[in-house]
């Protein structure tokens, strides 16, 4: 840590620049006056840094925690600190184009009228999505309805969109309670954000459908006045993402290919495993294509960078960031090194090591390195004794045993916890916990454990798993997931999405000796899909008009939304059909619902 340039104080004076106005209080209600997002919480910061967290994360939870309107260059201006991430907004001809309008439509409308409150009241006259995540096209309703404007987006963006949404939804939302510690206490001892911004506001989801689709490196568009040049970057930070330039503006937005922080090449939420490789090449790409032409470097996260030599600079660094970890996790993994071994023996360059921008507040080397591996190799390390190893609860039954009982484990556990090797503290409790759950000296020295863990842990993301662990031990889980099945994300699925996502609800023993098929005519569409139940599968493709069917339904796409969303109990009122209706109930009597509130640190 004395090693780190704490005595540098560029990116608070990049983080300061350009600043208008604060929102005052910083505070954000729905309609129904539940708070949506309060970043008042983080005052706290403004003090030193205390034993229960680590300086470097400290001081980049003060930088995300700055907020209000910024002015980036003439007519570019960003409001941050009113959601996970920036909403930009540029000024044109008669209005203004806001790109990533935030999560929640009451962030991105109050993150819009503190805009006008300082700019004046201009129309929206384009929106912009830069990439395919929701804290950047959620709050779209909150600032336009869409009408007669161009909307902008990457090609591929809707399918990806809804998408993540759809099949693993439930588990990623889960999982993201840990990630962004969304049920922490803001405090000094708890959450302190997440390294690319605070965290996510908790408002009302939107999606309006774009209307351009960007296709190609080099498209230009222009928008109320505004050119724009674009640079298509599939594949990176997200399966849908692009990164442009304003170029009578000299301004370019690196979208979130490029932010103050290392990134996630597997998110812990869990998400597609993203090419490193290809990053790198798409960041180099953006230093040939725009930083002969560029005054300042913006993005959706964080603080822009200004001068031709510090975006070069910095915009390398990031390449090199990705390459050296992409290529030297290869040259291991070549050389016999597992995923495990590769992220301990990882070590950077020291030129990335002193640059504060690639430090793992987000992403870490640690967990980054064993998603490189996963995208090549996959989960088995070619291990045999890892082939068929138990499951968590048989598996630490017998190691209790080995080690002479629950008692001789938790004694061997603080044995570990005085050396200081909380690691191995945790792993043998975790064991003690999941051979009995009820283990109560067990679950509260790990929930000591976790919450030393995360007290010492850099990364923002690792410190709200682990302490998100330690209150779930204490308190059990809750199900305080987000909702992502908004109106807006459930019109946006295709018909395949929507049969798929009925699919991964059926229990499929319970479904084992069913056996139907049913066609469905959505008329407004004019398309026939046939869904077949067959040996606990429900399987669809496309068809062709008059197959024989169990069961042949004609209705719109809307009514197929309102009929499936539910267990197909509301019976086919107002639905032309023609067979057995009674397969529909079958149907229903075989799906179930997921657990949002399902066990992550307890069997």
């Amino acid at each position: 840590m004395a090693d780190l340039p704490f005595h540098d104080r560029a990116d608070f004076d990049n983080a300061d620049r350009g600043f208008v106005a604060k929102l005052s209080p910083a505070l954000v209600k729905g309609a129904d006056g539940k708070v949506v997002w309060d970043n008042d919480v983080y005052a706290f910061l403004d003090g030193d840094c205390p034993q229960d967290a680590h300086p470097s994360l400290w001081r980049q939870a003060q930088l995300c925690a700055k907020q209000g309107l910024f002015e980036v260059t003439e007519g570019v201006y960003q409001v941050r600190g009113l959601d996970l991430s920036n909403m930009t907004i540029v000024e044109g001809e008669t209005g203004v184009v806001v790109i990533d309008p935030l999560i929640s439509t009451e962030c991105a409308a109050a993150a819009l009228r503190l805009y006008r409150d300082h700019r004046g009241d201009r129309p929206v006259t384009g929106l912009i999505y830069t990439h395919s995540h929701v804290d950047h096209f959620g709050g779209a309703r909150g600032v336009t309805d869409g009408e007669g404007i161009p909307i902008l987006a990457p090609a591929g963006f809707m399918e990806h969109a809804v998408s993540e949404n759809v099949y693993a939804g439930t588990a990623m939302n889960r999982r993201a309670l840990y990630m962004y510690g969304q049920l922490l206490p803001r405090t000094a001892e708890g959450q302190l954000g997440c390294g690319l911004g605070m965290g996510t506001s908790a408002g009302t989801v939107t999606l309006i459908p774009p209307t351009v689709d960007v296709t190609h490196t080099g498209q230009e568009e222009t928008i109320d006045g505004i050119r724009i040049v674009f640079q298509l970057t599939p594949g990176t930070e997200a399966p849908a993402e692009m990164n442009f330039l304003f170029p009578d503006r000299r301004a370019l937005c690196m979208a979130e290919n490029a932010t103050h922080n290392l990134h996630n090449l597997l998110t812990l939420r869990g998400a597609e495993v993203r090419d490193a490789r290809v990053w790198a090449r798409y960041l180099d790409e953006a230093i040939t294509l725009f930083t002969d032409k560029a005054d300042v470097a913006f993005a959706s996260h964080h603080w822009p960078t200004w001068g031709r030599d510090d975006i070069v600079a910095f915009l390398s660094q990031q390449r090199d960031l990705y390459a050296y970890l992409h290529d030297q996790t290869v040259r291991l993994m070549n050389h016999g090194l597992t995923g495990v071994e590769i992220a301990e023996t990882m070590r950077m360059p020291p030129a990335l090591e002193q640059a504060w921008h690639t430090h793992g507040y987000y992403g870490s080397v640690s967990h980054n390195v064993k998603a490189i591996y996963q995208r090549y190799l996959g989960w088995f390390d070619g291990n045999p004794a890892h082939l068929w190893e138990h499951p968590p609860v048989p598996q630490a039954r017998r190691y209790v045993e080995c080690l002479g009982g629950a008692a001789a484990v938790v004694a061997h556990a603080r044995r570990y916890v005085r050396k200081g090797d909380l690691r191995f503290a945790a792993t043998l409790l975790n064991h003690a916990v999941f051979a009995d759950e009820d283990n109560t000296e067990a679950r509260e020295l790990l929930a000591e454990v976790y919450t030393r863990l995360g007290h010492g842990a850099e990364n923002a993301t690792w410190r709200n798993f682990y302490l998100a662990g330690a209150a779930e031990l204490a308190d059990g889980p809750s199900a305080g997931t987000a909702d992502t099945t908004s109106p807006d994300m459930l019109s946006a699925l295709s018909a395949e999405q929507i049969f798929g996502s009925l699919a991964i609800r059926v229990n499929g023993p319970k479904a084992w000796n069913e056996r139907f098929t049913i066609d469905w005519h959505l008329t407004d569409l004019d398309e026939h899909h046939r869904t077949t139940m067959s040996n606990g599968a429900l399987t669809h493709r496309r068809t062709s008009p008059g197959e024989s069917a169990d069961l042949t339904l004609r209705l719109t796409r809307q009514r197929l939304l309102d009929l499936i969303v539910g267990d197909g109990s509301g019976g086919l009122d107002g639905v032309d059909h023609d067979g057995d209706a009674t397969v529909l109930r079958r149907l229903g009597a075989v799906l179930e619902e997921s657990t949002p509130d399902f066990a992550i640190v307890t069997p």
